[in-house]
Formats: structure tokens, sequence, C-alpha cells
């Protein structure tokens, strides 16, 4: 990491490049003064190509995004890319700030906003800032002859694809195809940034997740559990032991990925946003995400182009 520049996410780190890798992308890593970011040169619709920087470029302040910005700028100028897309972190950007910059807001991105829990405090403690039900699924999943493992195998990574199968069939949605779970597992478990974690219950793994890990946090990205046996509050009390764990860890934060700061009970995430707050913790913001055009006049059809493929389909 360059001289001055902030703790970096997970999708903007040396273990994320290795892995987008993996899977065929072109990465870039540039760095200067206060700023940081890795670049990933993607495939964009209608024939073109962008640049993004996933929760990136890292900036402790205007200046050093200025010229952030700048070397996204002419390095997607010579991939030939129409545009940039970035979710700026480090210090408090507004969309005023980023429009002042060039940039656009779009409702495309990873989640603008997540939730941590401070794992540097005593276990008890921890434990005791859950809601009551959480607690009690924590400290009793033994008596109902659960298991927690905790494995660093890749090929366990097949333990929580066939759970995503069946949540996809219950639900009637899409996920990741096994291959791209498989590619993480092989990519960043050796690494030693990523871990998987099961409850098992009479022999049957009943709850996964697969967790990104750096220095200072555990990130709870991808989960998944038995319809079957839900009343036993497997996934509860997996995420419990996953919280504890980072404490054990060493690690100072827990972060449950991506939740709304809406209140609205119809919200499409208002039902794993109180899932993720039933743990204790706080809200923590992250970016919206913003693009940075290049080719202006193609990057506006494109815009143009999207909307009315939105609105139509």
């Amino acid at each position: 990491m360059s001289h001055n520049v902030p703790s970096i996410h997970f999708l903007q780190s040396a273990a994320w490049q290795a892995f987008q890798e993996a899977q065929g992308r072109t990465v870039f890593h540039r760095s200067g003064d206060n700023w940081e970011y890795r670049a990933i040169l993607e495939p964009a619709r209608f024939g073109l190509s962008r640049l993004y920087c996933p929760y990136g470029p890292t900036a402790t302040n205007h200046r050093a995004l200025r010229t952030a910005l700048a070397s996204l700028r002419a390095l997607a100028r010579s991939q030939k890319a129409a545009y940039v897309r970035i979710q700026p972190l480090g210090t408090v950007f507004t969309p005023t700030d980023m429009k002042h910059l060039g940039a656009n807001r779009t409702a495309y991105s990873q989640p603008a906003h997540t939730w941590h829990i401070d794992t540097t405090r005593p276990t008890d403690e921890i434990v005791a800032d859950m809601k009551q039900n959480n607690r009690n699924l924590y400290r009793t999943y033994k008596k109902k002859g659960m298991t927690y493992e905790r494995s660093t195998d890749p090929a366990d990574i097949t333990r929580l694809t066939t759970l995503l199968h069946g949540v996809a069939a219950h639900n009637q949605i899409t996920v990741h195809p096994d291959s791209y779970f498989e590619q993480q597992a092989t990519t960043l478990l050796p690494l030693g940034a990523a871990s998987l974690h099961f409850m098992t219950y009479e022999g049957e793994t009943i709850a996964a997740a697969l967790v990104y890990e750096d220095e200072h946090t555990h990130y709870y990205a991808h989960a998944a559990a038995s319809h079957e046996h839900r009343k036993l509050g497997a996934s509860t009390a997996l995420l419990a032991a996953i919280i504890v764990d980072t404490h054990e860890h060493g690690k100072s934060i827990c972060d449950l990925y991506g939740v709304t700061d809406s209140e609205d009970p119809e919200h499409k995430w208002a039902g794993f946003t109180k899932f993720k707050r039933s743990f204790g913790g706080e809200l923590y913001d992250l970016s919206e995400t913003y693009e940075y055009p290049v080719r202006p006049l193609t990057h506006r059809a494109y815009r143009a182009a999207r909307y009315i493929k939105r609105t139509i389909s």
C-alpha cells in the first residue's frame, strides 16, 4: 500500500486481484501519494468496455482523488474503455463533490452501506449485544446437536454450493455458477484471504458461509442454509459463531456486508438488513457508485440505451 493511504476494502486487495485474474480478467494496480486503486477491465453492454474499481479508489482527500481519477482516465484511454465505474473510499465525498469532478451517480453498485461489529471487545460483551433469540441460539446450538466447523480446505466449497442450489430453487433466484465459488476457494483460501464456516446436524451440512479475510476484518460474503432444517436456527447460530471467530482471530471488525439504510419494511433488502442488525453493531457508510466518462459521447449514448432497455424490460 502506498504511503498515507488508509486501509483498503477487500475488493481492492491483492487477494481479490488474484481471484479476478484467475477468472481471466485484467486488473491494473496503481498508487501514489495518498491514493491507490485496483481497476478491473470489464466488458460492458453494447460492445463497450469499462474499468471498474469496486470500493475504490482509496484516497485521503479530494486532491488525491483528482489525481487518482486522472490516472484512471489515462489508463481507460489506453485500454479504449468508454468509462470508469468507481466507489471512492478513504474520506467523505458527496454527490456534489463527485459531480464537480465529472462523475455521475449510477444505480449499479456494490452496496453503499454495510454493517460493522466491533470484535475488539471481550466475547461476552459481543454476544450480549445480540438480540436475545440470537444469544440463545448461539449458546444452545451444541445442545441441539449442531456442530460448528471452520475450514480452509478449498474442496469444502461444495458444501456451500450445494446449499446455494437449494436456496436458488426454493426462492426462485439465480446465484453465481459453482465455478465462481470454486475459483474463489482455490484462489483465496490458500492465500489466507478467506475461510469456510459450517453448521452440521446429524452429519449433514445445514448452514454454510464463505468469509473473506484481511489484516483487520472478516467479511461475511456468501451464505446459505437448509430450508428443511430452518427451525433449528442454524444460519443465526453460524453467523454468531463467525462473529466470535473474528474476535478469536484477533480481527477488529466483522463486516456483515451490504445492508440498506432505509426504514421502509417493503425495501427489497429489509429482511436481511433486519437479520444482520440483530447481531448488534452499527451502520457504516461506504460509497455510492459513480461513472466517470472517458469517451463522453459514447458513454452518453450507452447510458441512454441502458435507460431505454431498463424502461421497456
